[in-house]
């Protein structure tokens, strides 16, 4: 079997994964090596499943939405009869009540969503003079929560604005000019 048909066993995320592994700083688990990566992810994909919406440091914001997406992801999927979802539920999620949450919450929530089930914020940046505090912060939240929206402020514009009815005008004018060369060309 070559490693195109290998890929195909396996479910894919709903969104880019970077290839390399993220550099956490997380210093209650310092030099334990892969698993006391885990054990502080664990804490977070725990907390965002519990709360819906996270602010964390960069890197811990991405590698926790990637296990979080896995963890919805396989309970999708397989649902609560599935041996091994339950067992990956039951590692994830230390708070063993929201392995309910997970299934009878989360998972009708996500039963008919084919986009990722998480959304991604870049958040303030930090004006921290300490060097150790992480800088860049993310927040991070489970699709269809009951809080209100996040969204970005540049996203929609404000037609109001002079700057914006200014440029409005000359995209007119610009329209206008061409419209009106074409028709003297011909």
């Amino acid at each position: 079997m070559n490693q195109a048909e290998v890929g195909k066993l396996m479910n894919q995320l709903r969104f880019k994964v970077q290839p390399k592994p993220w550099r956490l700083r997380d210093f209650e688990t310092q030099n334990r090596g892969h698993r006391g990566r885990l054990v502080a992810t664990r804490r977070s994909v725990t907390a965002l499943i519990q709360n819906e919406r996270l602010e964390l440091a960069h890197a811990t914001g991405v590698v926790t939405r990637e296990y979080t997406e896995r963890l919805l992801q396989e309970a999708v999927m397989h649902g609560d009869k599935h041996k091994p979802t339950m067992e990956l539920a039951d590692w994830w999620l230390k708070d063993k009540s929201l392995i309910h949450k997970l299934f009878k919450v989360l998972v009708p929530r996500f039963q008919d969503m084919d986009s990722s089930y998480t959304r991604f914020f870049h958040g303030p940046f930090n004006q921290s003079l300490d060097i150790s505090s992480p800088k860049n912060r993310v927040i991070v939240e489970l699709k269809g929560h009951p809080f209100p929206p996040l969204a970005y402020s540049n996203i929609t514009p404000n037609r109001g604005l002079i700057s914006n009815v200014l440029l409005a005008e000359a995209r007119r004018e610009a329209r206008l000019k061409d419209e009106y060369t074409k028709v003297e060309t011909r």
